[in-house]
């Protein structure tokens, strides 16, 4: 039986250099027969390290589920997957969780956030998991850094829905990633509250130097980032630089 898995001799095109995630011919399929949907249909992406990507595209369109797939919650049904270094290609649910671990941070519309810690214990977790030498000092600093020092001993049923997702923000990019995956990151939130979380996460890549692959439906909120492709019906239907007022050159 042969293997789509790449060997020491067949690299992963794109894998390479500052390139931090590369997928080919991606594919993703649930259910069986009659029964089958096909959500992803031959996706490939080169992201290099320090972009930010952002992913638009209508509701089932297939965007959430690249980033699945890509961020290793899910196992794609088919094609190479290289990502922060990690062959994700083939793995199951326990390599998929190791891959991840200090390699991806990931930020979701709920925030996901465990009731039972306090956002202290919510941060220093993956921390410990990444195995961090002293990492409720640690989740201290990242709780200061997304200004929420004086709510460390706070629940989350305790916070706001923009206090929770400074938390998540927080415990994402704790571990210091290599790539922060973000899912409609502002989708719980009012507007006002939304513009501050924005804020606040694109200032702490700029510190941490962790490339965003920024999940969204909103065109304004894609068109601060370096790049835009549009999903549409499980396909890359289009890929662009975002166009800026200092690129544009007079006629």
């Amino acid at each position: 039986m042969t293997s789509d898995r790449p060997t020491a001799t067949e690299p992963l095109p794109g894998a390479a250099g500052d390139i931090v995630i590369a997928a080919e011919n991606v594919t993703l399929s649930l259910g069986r027969g009659d029964a089958r949907v096909d959500i992803l249909k031959g996706v490939d992406l080169r992201v290099a390290a320090g972009e930010r990507l952002a992913i638009l595209g209508p509701s089932g369109s297939g965007k959430s589920s690249l980033m699945a797939v890509l961020s290793g919650l899910e196992q794609a049904s088919g094609g190479r997957i290289m990502v922060a270094g990690a062959d994700m290609t083939g793995l199951g649910e326990d390599g998929l969780a190791e891959a991840r671990r200090g390699r991806i941070g990931i930020v979701l519309q709920a925030f996901h956030l465990i009731p039972t810690m306090t956002a202290l214990e919510n941060v220093a977790v993956p921390l410990e998991l990444a195995g961090h030498p002293d990492p409720l000092r640690a989740a201290r600093d990242e709780l200061e850094a997304v200004g929420l020092a004086q709510r460390t001993g706070h629940y989350p049923a305790q916070l706001s829905g923009g206090e929770q997702q400074r938390v998540a923000l927080a415990r994402a990019l704790g571990p210091r990633p290599r790539i922060l995956f973000a899912d409609e990151p502002t989708g719980n939130l009012d507007a006002a509250t939304g513009e501050t979380i924005v804020a606040l996460m694109f200032r702490r890549l700029q510190e941490t130097g962790a490339t965003l692959v920024l999940i969204t439906h909103d065109s304004g909120l894609a068109a601060r980032c370096d790049r835009i492709i549009t999903m549409r019906d499980g396909r890359i239907v289009s890929d662009s630089p975002v166009e800026r007022a200092a690129d544009r050159v007079p006629a």
